[in-house]
């Protein structure tokens, strides 16, 4: 909620401040604002000022939609929701801002539709080629999968490039084939730039518009018979994935992580002499057994010295802390550990109980309390109504004064529909990836990368199903060749990629960011010099 509170006091100060800065351009410029309230501006650097601004609330927009649903879908569960609607209102901003630029009539609506395409296809390589690696950027690890203890030395830039990275599960892969079946429509939309002829283009517009709706019902009735898709994003929605106390010891491959063991070693050794004292591992001790049933008493505590002291000399140096915690981590795995003093079997089973409970809860069934429930559903709706309102009230002028920077800069008019909007509609989605990235487990990764696929896949043929009907309906000319070219290469690219992988070493995430300039620079090539 403090976070809500802050933006809301943040969008009061830019509100303020847009009308300080359109009442100080009223005596030279005049402009009619948008529904009376929203500041306008004929100034370049006005201009872009107000697109900051607007693309801001756009973005929060978003964040709002996204907590409302997820909230929503962590409520009722997999389902019709979770395969339909959950779908639409994650992807609402970026269908609104398609559908309000179809809908202008700037410059005979040529230049604001192809804007609708350049949003479709900025978003889609945007999450292909800087969400993407992201993941594996922010989520690698050590790829060797010996059973030997995780060594010690942090290896060099150049030795993580290939020893590092992430793996997934098959079933990532199966997502990875919806998203390249997804783009079948826009290999049929090629064929208006080989087919130099307008009745024959909106016929194949409106064949293409036939199979990509049918195709998104299609899907939406799959994961409504077949919901393993919407079972992997409820269990990424609800952050079941995210690792416990004791998996925090481990790497990746279940092995001690002795560089995290060292550093628990001086963060106890409080006077920096290089040895832990008995009062100093009592407080080790409570902290792993919070809330035990039995205290952590004296003799408790020496019985675990005694284990710690190899040497003998009445207290613990680090390589004796580093071997025995190793030990108790390899133990507390077996099933049978005989070792009664070994603080982490204890925690252990904790865990294991908790887990339990955890999934359990995270079942959806009959609220005890419907009071309780309501309040919750009432509040995930409020979450999405403001995100909603806020999207449809700045659209119109954001994309009106992204059209006019583009002509006041004199930039490719692509550029600022293909980059800012997207940046606005998936900056907490990347945010949200990173996020759960950094948990650095295969599960982790599967399912980040399953919910990037399935995004990207259900953004892109409701996203083309719009903008297709407003072409035809309008009779918009066709112009949009080269950001369907971009989709299909970029997209197709990734999509074959990552439906024949699960391994992807680090140098791989470095490569994939370099393929959004070289995007951007297919785009100019293909749209401004004609090549």
């Amino acid at each position: 909620m403090k976070i809500y509170v802050k933006s809301g006091n943040f969008i009061i100060f830019l509100v303020i401040l847009m009308e300080f800065y359109g009442k100080n351009e009223g005596a030279t410029v005049t402009c009619e604002p948008k529904y009376e309230f929203l500041p306008c501006t004929s100034e370049p650097w006005g201009t872009l000022f107000l697109i900051v601004v607007y693309q801001y609330m756009v973005a929060l927009g978003q964040k709002y939609i996204s907590d409302g649903s997820n909230k929503f879908f962590s409520l009722i569960g997999p389902g019709i929701f979770g395969a339909s609607l959950f779908h639409i209102l994650s992807n609402f901003p970026t269908l609104f801002l398609v559908l309000q630029s179809g809908l202008s009539n700037n410059n005979g609506g040529s230049s604001t539709a192809s804007s609708g395409m350049d949003m479709l296809t900025g978003s889609a390589v945007m999450s292909l080629t800087i969400i993407w690696p992201s993941v594996i950027t922010f989520g690698s690890y050590d790829l060797a999968d010996d059973d030997d203890v995780v060594t010690e030395q942090e290896p060099s830039f150049l030795t993580k490039l290939t020893a590092y990275g992430v793996t997934t599960d098959k079933a990532t892969t199966y997502t990875a084939r919806i998203m390249l079946m997804s783009l079948i429509p826009f290999i049929i939309l090629q064929l208006p730039a080989i087919i130099s002829s307008i009745s024959i283009t909106r016929v194949i517009i409106l064949v293409t518009l036939i199979v990509v709706s049918s195709m998104y019902i299609t899907y939406i009735m799959y994961q409504i018979f077949q919901p393993w898709i919407q079972n992997r994003r409820f269990e990424y929605v609800t952050k079941k994935f995210v690792k416990g106390k004791l998996q925090t010891l481990l790497s990746i491959n279940g092995k001690p992580n002795v560089r995290l063991i060292r550093e628990i070693f001086k963060g106890l050794d409080e006077d920096h002499d290089g040895k832990v004292s008995n009062a100093e591992l009592k407080t080790f001790l409570l902290g792993i057994q919070l809330q035990a049933d039995t205290a952590t008493n004296d003799d408790f505590v020496e019985n675990i010295m005694d284990q710690f002291d190899i040497s003998g000399n009445e207290s613990i140096e680090e390589n004796e802390f580093v071997i025995i915690l190793t030990k108790w981590l390899q133990e507390v795995e077996k099933p049978l550990s005989q070792n009664d003093y070994n603080p982490l079997t204890f925690l252990f089973k904790r865990n294991q109980e908790a887990d339990r409970e955890q999934r359990k809860a995270l079942i959806p069934k009959k609220p005890r309390n419907a009071q309780s429930s309501i309040l919750e559903f009432l509040g995930a709706l409020s979450l999405i109504l403001c995100g909603i309102t806020m999207t449809v009230l700045v659209s119109s002028s954001f994309i009106t004064n992204v059209v006019a920077f583009a002509s006041y800069a004199n930039v490719p008019s692509f550029l600022i529909p293909y980059f800012i909007i997207p940046c606005a509609t998936n900056i907490s989605r990347l945010l949200s990836t990173i996020s759960s990235a950094t948990q650095k487990t295969e599960r982790a990764t599967s399912l980040t990368f399953s919910r990037i696929y399935s995004g990207v896949a259900m953004s892109s043929m409701s996203t083309l199903t719009v903008f297709l009907l407003l072409v035809y309906i309008r009779d918009l000319p066709w112009d949009v060749s080269p950001q369907v070219f971009v989709v299909l290469i970029i997209g197709g690219g990734m999509a074959i990629l990552t439906s024949i992988r699960t391994v992807y070493p680090l140098w791989m995430g470095y490569v994939v960011y370099l393929m959004y300039p070289i995007s951007l620079l297919m785009l100019y090539l293909l749209t401004v010099t004609g090549a």
